[in-house]
């Protein structure tokens, strides 16, 4: 195929609709019928990424294989394609701005008035065909973030419409995800708001080619044809997406609604008769049927929302369907771990994980967790701070080194068993300068090699501060082993306990490279470790 096709995907009515699951969806489908699919996301925040903001703002902060911190709806896009994403695959309005300004600083405009249209547009335009002019590709799904009629979002609008128009007919469609709501008191479906939002989309330029509306309740053929009508698409174009137990299940959803036919027909595209979705469908039964279950303490910070730790809840959905276990996970806030009365609030648990974090709050239930695990022969796993967790909590009640701690708790501890980094020691910045990406690690023994099966893995990571080598000396002769070593830095990576059923601290982050393909072995490992425990408490 010699040019890349593109899709947009707006949203209209309310957000958190779902935009990322369904482009996702799409493309899952789109792939399956033998075709090179990737998908971006354009966020119209003036943040140049997701770095620096607090997930409660935004949910967790995802991070490629090239060290792009970006929005979550990649990690999306990644467990459904099994394709890795790139700095490319995530643009911000505040890295759009920056890339002008440093245009204009440089003299690039020649003098001229730098204004949305044309500069910002353009940079908008080149920022989505990067994927499609590379090759790699036969179709780009577009998502753009945020509600259309918001002020954010006019440029990236703008800038839709004109690239279909310069790419002309049959190259690029829009689609159009909007809200049916119901109202209990009459009774019924209402299509007017979404009648509203295709129309604030016109208003722009744009015409929807499809209306995807999510929807609690079954669409009727009269709403459907009422919706073609007064939005002017095809009836087939009019695509119901009603909520579903798992996201997982949206892609056989669209199937059944014909989403990816009316896309191949608009767009033309040359592909095999059927979807291959075999190995998906299989996932599906595996997760759906699980042949018992285990409960895991997810230990953190920011429990209060789900999206907080997005890609360690999938990576559990992934690995449970491996094992054929249902995985409950219980959410505890590390603040409310009580010093002294930890059994109360662990001990039905069959598997605790300590999550990823930063700042002091709550980092001391979270070593009072990790004792407990520990001491109780509990499965534990902690990821980047979980596993410094698990340094402190074993130099403090096992070599007895009470002042433990870590730099970026206590700045003057006299025993920094966490420190900074040292190219870490004068960055000022916060934004896109800690460790971050994949980096090798070497694999020295221990139940890690075995769950892995390699000597050198490649894993992301997203941290400042490291395991102190001053004291590592002592705490492997204590026990505490260092199984994971970075070959160029000498920083350990894995630290675990040889006589304990099941305890691992890894330095990054697995989470991010579990999809439904390729389930990543440390969770697969977990969830088997919390089965097995969980059968010899009884």
């Amino acid at each position: 195929m010699a040019h890349a096709k593109y899709i947009f995907v707006t949203g209209g009515v309310t957000s958190s609709l779902g935009k990322g699951i369904i482009a996702a969806s799409l493309a899952k489908l789109l792939q399956a019928r033998g075709l090179r699919v990737t998908l971006q996301k354009l966020d119209p925040y003036i943040n140049v990424d997701p770095g620096t903001l607090n997930p409660y703002e935004h949910g967790e902060c995802y991070v490629t294989e090239d060290g792009a911190e970006t929005d979550l709806d990649l990690g999306h896009y990644e467990r459904f394609l099994n394709v890795n994403t790139s700095q490319a695959n995530n643009v911000t309005t505040g890295r759009i701005y920056q890339s002008v300004i440093e245009k204009e600083r440089r003299g690039e405009f020649l003098g001229k008035t730098v204004q949305v249209i044309p500069h910002i547009t353009d940079e908008i335009k080149e920022r989505i065909q990067i994927l499609g002019k590379s090759g790699d590709y036969d179709v780009v799904i577009t998502e753009i973030g945020g509600t259309v009629g918001d002020i954010e979002s006019l440029p990236y609008i703008e800038s839709v419409r004109q690239l279909s128009w310069e790419l002309g007919e049959h190259n690029s469609m829009v689609i159009h995800l909007t809200l049916i709501p119901y109202l209990s008191a009459a009774g019924e479906l209402k299509t007017k708001p979404t009648q509203h939002s295709v129309k604030t989309l016109m208003e722009s330029g744009v015409q929807a080619d499809v209306l995807v509306c999510r929807t609690e309740h079954e669409l009727s053929d009269e709403i459907r044809t009422k919706l073609a009508r007064f939005c002017n698409v095809k009836p087939e174009a009019v695509i119901q997406s009603i909520d579903v137990d798992t996201i997982y299940a949206v892609p056989n959803k669209m199937l059944q609604e014909g989403l990816d036919q009316v896309v191949i027909n608009q767009l033309e595209l040359q592909v095999q008769n059927t979807p291959d979705l075999a190995s998906w469908n299989e996932f599906i039964k595996r997760h759906k049927n699980p042949k018992s279950s285990v409960t895991i303490g997810l230990i953190g910070k920011y429990v209060e929302l789900q999206d907080s730790y997005k890609s360690i809840l999938e990576a559990f959905i992934h690995a449970g369907a491996q094992n054929e276990v249902s995985v409950n996970i219980e959410s505890i806030h590390s603040e409310h771990i009580e010093v002294g009365d930890v059994q109360k609030q662990l001990s039905h648990l069959d598997g605790l994980l300590v999550a990823p974090g930063f700042g002091e709050r709550g980092i001391e239930g979270k070593i009072e967790a990790v004792q407990y695990a520990r001491e109780n022969g509990i499965p534990f796993f902690g990821i980047c701070l979980g596993m410094q967790m698990a340094v402190i909590e074993y130099s403090r009640n096992v070599l007895g080194i009470t002042g433990a701690n870590s730099v970026e708790m206590d700045a003057s501890t006299s025993d920094p068993v966490i420190s900074l980094m040292e190219d870490q020691k004068n960055i000022l910045d916060m934004g896109g300068t800690m460790r971050l990406g994949a980096w090798d690690c070497q694999l020295l023994g221990g139940k890690i090699k075995d769950i892995y099966n390699n000597k050198i893995i490649s894993e992301r990571h997203r941290h400042r501060y490291e395991f102190n080598n001053k004291y590592r000396e002592q705490l492997e002769n204590a026990g505490l082993q260092c199984t994971g070593i970075n070959p160029k830095s000498g920083l350990v990576e894995v630290v675990e306990i040889a006589d304990h059923p099941w305890f691992i601290g890894v330095q990054y982050h697995p989470e991010y490279k579990s999809t439904v393909a390729q389930p990543h072995p440390l969770f697969v490992s977990f969830v088997a470790a919390a089965s097995d425990y969980q059968k010899k408490k009884f």
